[in-house]
């Protein structure tokens, strides 16, 4: 089968992959759950077909004009999706510590920080070799390598604390992390060899559609499995995690009110009272029987 025959295929399957998965995540109520999962899904499933079209378009001869439109829309749907997946990320990581209250409000702040600054990291880190327009890709492979590395950093967490957290592999939360972990390492890989061996272009062209395609299958698989029902977490007093998430609460909390124990001579002092009042009613009542 040629490559271009085969690629055409590839392409083909992408979009009807990105429909049906969003036909499931939309079918199940999954929205509710991951808004801005959601939202990406709507994005890709309207982007992909119609960015095929103006590629389409722009490829024939009569159409080399519409260059200008393909170039504008797809440098925004790129954009755009990187935006949505730090909300992904943030999305992801409140579900996996939804057990947690206090590990996860005090964890979701640090993860916005790491945000801010991985978007001040990237915009810092641009050369600004290009001038004009051309300065807009660069801008967008900056934001979507910082979002690669804090999806990567996201799916290392949720495997590394699986069983502190008590989160199944069947869990949407850890399929939609495996997913965009996937994708980012694809990313990252196909980046470092293209720079190295621009000959290999066609057929890792070929390999990043295959991981494409394998990523939006594991998608459809968990989003069509029955959604597991998460359960309360019980724990030991003295288990590591339990003591972390108080902690965590505690430090979320302020005006908390500390309560104070007496000291064990009170309990001593107590006891004196109680015995110097039955001396003093036993000789009330015993000058009583006397009168």
């Amino acid at each position: 089968m040629p490559l271009n025959l085969a690629m055409s295929i590839m392409s083909g399957a992408e979009m009807v992959l990105w429909a049906l998965l969003g036909l499931l995540f939309w079918r199940k109520g999954l929205h509710r759950r991951f808004p801005a999962m959601g939202i990406y899904l709507a994005l890709r499933m309207t982007s992909t077909p119609l960015l095929l079209g103006i590629l389409f378009v722009q490829s024939q001869p009569w159409g080399r004009n519409y260059f200008p439109v393909y170039f504008f829309s797809y440098w925004v749907v790129y954009v755009a999706s990187a935006g949505l997946l730090f909300f992904v990320c943030i999305e992801v990581f409140r579900s996996a510590l939804s057990a947690f209250s206090g590990l996860m409000k005090f964890g979701i702040l640090i993860f916005r920080w790491a945000v801010i600054a991985s978007v001040i990291v990237t915009f810092s880190s641009i050369s600004f070799a290009h001038r004009g327009i051309l300065i807009i890709p660069d801008v967008a492979f900056g934001l979507m390598r910082s979002v690669s590395i804090l999806e990567l950093c996201l799916l290392a967490f949720l495997c590394l604390s699986m069983n502190a957290l008590r989160l199944s592999v069947r869990d949407l939360a850890f399929g939609i992390a495996l997913g965009f972990g996937m994708m980012s390492t694809n990313d990252l890989v196909i980046a470092l060899l293209l720079n190295n061996n621009r000959s290999l272009v066609t057929p890792l062209q070929f390999v990043y559609q295959s991981v494409v395609l394998v990523t939006l299958g594991t998608w459809a698989v968990y989003a069509a499995l029955p959604e597991l029902a998460r359960r309360p977490v019980a724990l030991p007093v003295n288990s590591t995690i339990y003591r972390r998430n108080e902690i965590a609460s505690a430090l979320g909390h302020t005006g908390t009110q500390v309560a104070v124990q007496q000291p064990a001579s009170s309990f001593f002092l107590t006891d004196v009272e109680k015995v110097v009042e039955k001396v003093l009613s036993k000789n009330l009542k015993g000058r009583e029987s006397e009168s």
